[in-house]
């Protein structure tokens, strides 16, 4: 089968859509081909942010079998429409990622033909996906899912369970058993004797894109937790770093939080695995999942997270992690402080998490549910 892939960002920019896509092509790419059609690999008739025109696609896309445009894509997903207007096939699967809100007025212009064709470019997909049907049904598509039910599909992201997963015992040479047995030793004491220090992480894009992290919310919430010891490590970078950088300085928190900018991969789940807690305190709905907040809990990591529609439901509250109230500086930092402070919570937290992420975010079904996707509409 041979799938035309659109969308709007793929790594190494960072970012939730770019990675979803990312993981849909690394999953099925070994059955079928995959041809990905991106701004940077594509050139543009006209680009703004993660906006652009790729006109090649009218007459590029009568190849494909299948056309799986990741929702919104600004520009591009006018484009789609207008072929899908003059051709039924190949057909069309749509995945929803997102709501878009707080543009510029320059974006609100340039968004508009998008809003306005929307709901006539989801009639002529056979599929929408969603990795939430929870974060579509408090969406701005809310009415369009109540009247298309049978139209949506939730397939959660799903991760490699062998790449994310607890902090391992290394393992030195044969002939090196002290080392060994020092290994064992500070893996049991991990385990099961009280930690100084808790070391928290948050993971994320620091620029103007991603203003709604909440990192802010997270660095005013941080001054009045107890004085016990703590460190938070803020992995990402962008444009508002140095304003992120500025703030936490001001509160009086440069000692105790590292700004370590963009991680590759190793380095990143290393960082989640010595972690004792992952914090997402988004503030809207432009956070519709939150793919960290799998990572986390694949590596055994319990989480805080803002209480939003489609976060919400990546774990259970008070089982693998806490759900605070979004933009609430006082209500995060009383998650953080109970959290904390309760060790035994936080190891029964920790083998939730892992079971849950076995349970559901196994790559594999997710390879599974997109395999049965594209047979069903085949027939």
């Amino acid at each position: 089968m041979k799938i035309a892939q659109i969308v709007c960002a793929y790594p190494p920019y960072a970012g939730g859509i770019g990675n979803s896509a990312y993981r849909f092509h690394e999953l099925l790419s070994a059955k079928h081909e995959i041809i990905n059609f991106t701004p940077d690999n594509t050139r543009p008739f006209l680009r703004r942010g993660h906006g652009a025109v790729l006109p090649q696609l009218l007459w590029k896309l009568r190849k494909f079998d299948y056309i799986y445009l990741h929702y919104p894509f600004f520009g591009t997903a006018e484009i789609v429409w207008l072929f899908k207007i003059f051709f039924k096939r190949p057909k069309l699967v749509i995945q929803y990622h997102m709501d878009v809100k707080n543009q510029s007025p320059a974006a609100k212009i340039l968004s508009l033909p998008s809003r306005l064709i929307r709901d006539s470019l989801f009639n002529r997909a056979e599929k929408i996906v969603s990795a939430s049907l929870d974060y579509v049904k408090n969406s701005q598509i809310k009415k369009y899912y109540e009247t298309h039910m049978d139209k949506f599909q939730e397939i959660p992201f799903g991760i490699d369970l062998n790449k994310f997963q607890p902090n391992p015992i290394s393992q030195p040479s044969a002939n090196n058993l002290v080392a060994k047995v020092k290994n064992i030793v500070k893996h049991i004491n991990d385990l099961f004797i009280k930690k100084d220090r808790l070391d928290l992480i948050f993971i994320g894009g620091l620029d103007k894109a991603h203003y709604f992290k909440g990192v802010s919310i997270l660095l005013n919430s941080l001054p009045s937790l107890d004085q016990r010891r703590w460190n938070l490590k803020i992995v990402g970078d962008g444009d508002l770093r140095s304003e992120y950088e500025t703030l936490a300085t001001r509160l009086n928190l440069g000692k105790r939080v590292e700004f370590v900018g963009k991680l590759g991969d190793q380095e990143m789940i290393k960082a989640l695995q010595n972690s004792d807690l992952l914090i997402l305190p988004s503030i809207n709905n432009n956070e519709a999942f939150g793919l960290v907040l799998i990572e986390a809990l694949a590596c055994g990591v319990p989480v805080v997270a803002s209480d939003l529609p489609g976060v919400r439901s990546v774990f259970e509250n008070k089982r693998e992690g806490l759900l605070a109230v979004p933009g609430s500086v006082e209500d995060l930092n009383h998650k953080l402080e109970f959290i904390l402070k309760n060790e035994s919570l936080r190891q029964e937290m920790a083998k939730a998490a892992r079971h849950l992420a076995i349970r559901k975010y196994d790559q594999e079904l997710m390879k599974q549910k997109y395999e049965n996707l594209f047979t069903e509409q085949s027939l």
